[in-house]
């Protein structure tokens, strides 16, 4: 899933500016109060996905020690570079869990990270999820996994702690294909999937989500301005999962498009043969993370996109499903992928978590019954809503890592836990 590219601006008085984000940050810190991390929510309603937050979860980590490539996966590429921004906070952790990165914090301490192949820790997060009030979530399947034995065996193995995750915790999921990068004549392996996954029972799991009496599928990544597929191949792609969907009475098709999608502008291809794609899904769900950068740009997002999308999608008989985002930075794997001029630190910053609560507040008042927040767990391109680090002398000298919320602010790891749980709860009452 891609940003894209923007010069930031400076708009408005710096010291209005700072007055709000203060005025907001009280009321949300108010607010999370309230919502008290070791009171654990009742299981999560699995029959709709009205009045429900559902983040993403891409589950992609591994240390060196379980991947099959014996090397890090997502912590840092083949020349030991890192590729996240944000690092997390491992403090619950038991030893099973971490693995030594090789880096030293500025304490002197190793620097710890974990795996989502261990069983032990994605249970954690649906732990934390229980916790905190947070519905649930939709795994990141990315469909190139596919291509290979061992990929898809990785997968594999991160769906089923999901899986065990959502049931032990009472909270739902739902898988969402990405397919970003699959070659289009290789489609037919999601739907082969697919099937896989149905035969073995995988929506009869209590807490899969379902949605329009179907269980929920996930398929991001159409209608993109940058990408090979075009409307005949996705027609053929859809037609071909509501068929196998069928042996198990059918499927909700979610899809995650560009944000442009209703005009075929900006990120969207212009290709007119997209209308008549849209109204094959059930819900739609636009990519918005970069898309705009302050409260400025949301709220002119909210008026000139959000609303107008809302009604067309009700027009069309579909669901609308925001997509909001705490804040963006990706300067690490920019740097790794030797696009130095990318590099920004902080890019979108989080503005202690003003940035997100202006979001949720347009979402909702725009007449939103369901949100996507992105992510749950990505630290590559700093959107992740779990326990990550604020403490700088938890983090080491070098390479350079991001601290959420420097500007003004010093917060707890599990702010924005805490904020998601509190619009969980305040979604569940729109239902």
């Amino acid at each position: 899933m891609k940003i894209l590219n923007f010069q930031p601006s400076c708009r408005g008085d710096r010291r209005s500016i700072f007055r709000r984000t203060i005025r907001l940050t009280m009321f949300i810190v108010a607010g999370t109060l309230l919502l008290r991390p070791w009171a654990s929510a009742a299981s999560v309603d699995a029959s709709t996905l009205d009045g429900k937050m559902i983040s993403g979860y891409q589950g992609w980590f591994a240390c060196p020690r379980d991947s099959p490539w014996h090397s890090w996966v997502h912590w840092k590429d083949a020349h030991q570079s890192a590729t996240v921004d944000l690092l997390p906070d491992v403090s619950e952790l038991d030893g099973s869990e971490l693995c030594d990165s090789g880096w030293t914090a500025k304490n002197g301490k190793p620097v710890e990270l974990f795996s989502s192949q261990n069983s032990q820790t994605v249970d954690r997060h649906f732990a934390w999820m229980e916790n905190y009030g947070l519905d649930g979530i939709a795994l990141q399947k990315f469909a190139t996994t596919l291509l290979h034995s061992e990929t898809n065996k990785v997968s594999d193995t991160v769906l089923a702690n999901v899986r065990a995750g959502a049931e032990k915790h009472g909270r739902v999921y739902f898988l969402m294909y990405d397919l970003s990068g699959m070659p289009t004549d290789a489609l037919a392996l999601v739907v082969e999937d697919w099937r896989r996954l149905l035969s073995g029972g995988i929506t009869d799991d209590h807490g899969y989500l379902r949605h329009r009496g179907h269980p929920i599928l996930g398929v991001w990544g159409i209608g993109f301005a940058d990408r090979d597929l075009s409307p005949e191949i996705v027609d053929v792609f859809l037609k071909e999962l509501r068929r196998v969907s069928a042996i198990r009475g059918g499927v909700t098709l979610l899809g995650g498009v560009p944000a442009g999608w209703r005009k075929g502008e900006g990120d969207a291809s212009a290709n007119s043969g997209w209308s008549r794609i849209w109204p094959e899904l059930d819900v739609i769900s636009p990519w918005t993370v970069g898309r705009y950068h302050d409260d400025d740009s949301a709220d002119k997002y909210r008026d000139d996109t959000l609303k107008p999308d809302f009604a067309f999608s009700q027009s069309l008989g579909l669901d609308y499903m925001p997509v909001v985002f705490p804040g963006f930075t990706w300067s690490n794997l920019m740097r790794a992928r030797q696009q130095d001029a990318r590099a920004i630190p902080d890019q979108i910053p989080r503005r202690c978590g003003a940035f997100y609560s202006h979001q949720l507040s347009n979402a909702v008042s725009s007449g939103a019954k369901m949100l996507y927040t992105a992510m749950f767990d990505e630290l590559d391109e700093g959107t992740a809503i779990f326990k990550v680090a604020t403490d700088p002398d938890k983090l080491p000298s070098y390479p350079s890592f991001v601290l959420p919320d420097v500007n003004g602010c010093r917060n707890e790891s599990d702010m924005y836990l805490k904020l998601a749980g509190r619009v969980d709860q305040m979604l569940h009452r729109t239902k």
